[in-house]
C-alpha cells in the first residue's frame, strides 16, 4: 500500500481531507428540487465505489504493509467491528446535520453540531493516543471553534434564509455534534489495533467504515424518507427513478469525493506520523472550506451588511491561527 513517509505528505494528506470534506456538499447543490434523502442513496453509492478504487489503487501498490485484499482477510473481527460501528455513527451524524440545517438553519446547527463535534472529537481521540503537543493543539481546537462561532454570526447578519431556532433543531443538533465527535474514536482503535492483534492499515479500515455507512443507510436514511424530520412531506422511492441522470451523478460524485478526504484522513492518521487527534481536528476545518464556497463561488453573501463581511474576515483569520498551531502540535 501507498502511505506518507514525512510530516509533510501526511500534512498535505489532512489539507485535502478538509478539502473534500468541505467541498462535497456542492454537489447538491447542482440538484435543486432533488430531496435530500433520495440524493444520499447515489452519496453512498459513491463512497462504495471511490473506496474500491482507492483500495485496488493506492492500498494495493507500493511496499509499505499488506496488499488490500490479503490485509481486509487477515484483520481481527474486532477491529473490524470497530472500524463498522465508526462508519454507521457517521453516516447517522451525517444524516442528522443535514436535517438539523434544514430545520434551525446554518446560523444553529454548525456552532452547535460541529462546535461540539470538535471538542468532542479532538479530546476523545487524544485520550486514546494522545500525541502532539496538548497546548498548541487544544489551543488550536479553541481558535477553530471560535472561527465556526463567527461563521455562524456572519450567517445570522446575513439575514437571507433565517430560520426560527426550535428546540427540534437544537436537539438535532446537540444529537449530530455528539455522534459526530464520537466517531472518530473507533476508527482510531481500529487502525491502532488491541493487544495481540496486528492492527489492519487505513486503506482496509477505510473499506470496513465504509460498509458500516453503506449498511446503516437502508434503516436511518429510509426512516428519515418515511419520518422527516424537517417537516416536510414524506419522501417516495419513485422520485428516485425520476430523477436527472445528471442529478445522480451529482451524488456518487459526492460521495467519491468524501471518501477520498476520508481515506486520505485515515492514511495519515495510519501512518502514525500523526495522531488522530490532529489528523480529525484539521479534517473539521471544512467547516471554513464550506464557507469559502460560499463566499466566492455560490456568492451568499452578496448584498450582506458591512459586518457580516467583517465577521466573516475574522473567522479566516481565527481559522488560519487555528489551523496553524494544530498543524505544528505534532512537530513541539
Amino acid at each position: 500500500m501507498l502511505l506518507p513517509h514525512t510530516y509533510a505528505a501526511a500534512l498535505a494528506l489532512m489539507i485535502l481531507t478538509m478539502l473534500c470534506w468541505g467541498s462535497w456538499a456542492n454537489t447538491l447543490k447542482l440538484c435543486p428540487g432533488y430531496r435530500f434523502q433520495l440524493f444520499y442513496w447515489d452519496y453512498t453509492i459513491g463512497m462504495a465505489l471511490a473506496v474500491l478504487a482507492l483500495g485496488f489503487t493506492a492500498g494495493t501498490l507500493g511496499h509499505a504493509g499488506l496488499p488490500l485484499v490479503a490485509d481486509a482477510a487477515r484483520t481481527a473481527p474486532i477491529l473490524i467491528l470497530y472500524a463498522v460501528i465508526g462508519g454507521a455513527v457517521f453516516n447517522v451524524a451525517n444524516l442528522l446535520l443535514v436535517n438539523a440545517i434544514d430545520v434551525a438553519g446554518l446560523a444553529v446547527a454548525f456552532p452547535v453540531g460541529i462546535g461540539l463535534a470538535l471538542v468532542i472529537g479532538a479530546v476523545s481521540n487524544y485520550v486514546i493516543t494522545p500525541v502532539g503537543n496538548p497546548l498548541l493543539l487544544f489551543a488550536g481546537v479553541a481558535l477553530v471553534a471560535v472561527a465556526i462561532l463567527l461563521d455562524a454570526a456572519a450567517y445570522r447578519k446575513r439575514g437571507k434564509d433565517a430560520k426560527v431556532t426550535t428546540t427540534r433543531g437544537i436537539v438535532l443538533s446537540l444529537v449530530c455534534g455528539v455522534l459526530m465527535g464520537c466517531f472518530y474514536p473507533f476508527v482510531a482503535r481500529a487502525l491502532n489495533g488491541v493487544p495481540g492483534q496486528t492492527p489492519p492499515g487505513p486503506y482496509a479500515v477505510s473499506l470496513f467504515f465504509t460498509l458500516g455507512l453503506v449498511v446503516s443507510s437502508f434503516p436511518a436514511n429510509w426512516f428519515l424518507m418515511v419520518k422527516p424530520l424537517d417537516g416536510k412531506p414524506r419522501v417516495e422511492g419513485a422520485g428516485y427513478a425520476r430523477a436527472r441522470f445528471g442529478w445522480h451523478a451529482a451524488g456518487i460524485l459526492g460521495g467519491a469525493i468524501w471518501c477520498v478526504g476520508g481515506v486520505s484522513n485515515f492514511v495519515a492518521s495510519g501512518a502514525h506520523l500523526v495522531g488522530p487527534a490532529v489528523s480529525y481536528t484539521i479534517g473539521q476545518g471544512a467547516t471554513m472550506v464550506s464557507a469559502l464556497w460560499g463566499v466566492f463561488v455560490w456568492r451568499e453573501f452578496a448584498g450582506a451588511p458591512g459586518a457580516a463581511r467583517w465577521l466573516l474576515f475574522f473567522m479566516f483569520v481565527f481559522f488560519l491561527l487555528g489551523l496553524g498551531a494544530v498543524a505544528l502540535a505534532p512537530l513541539y
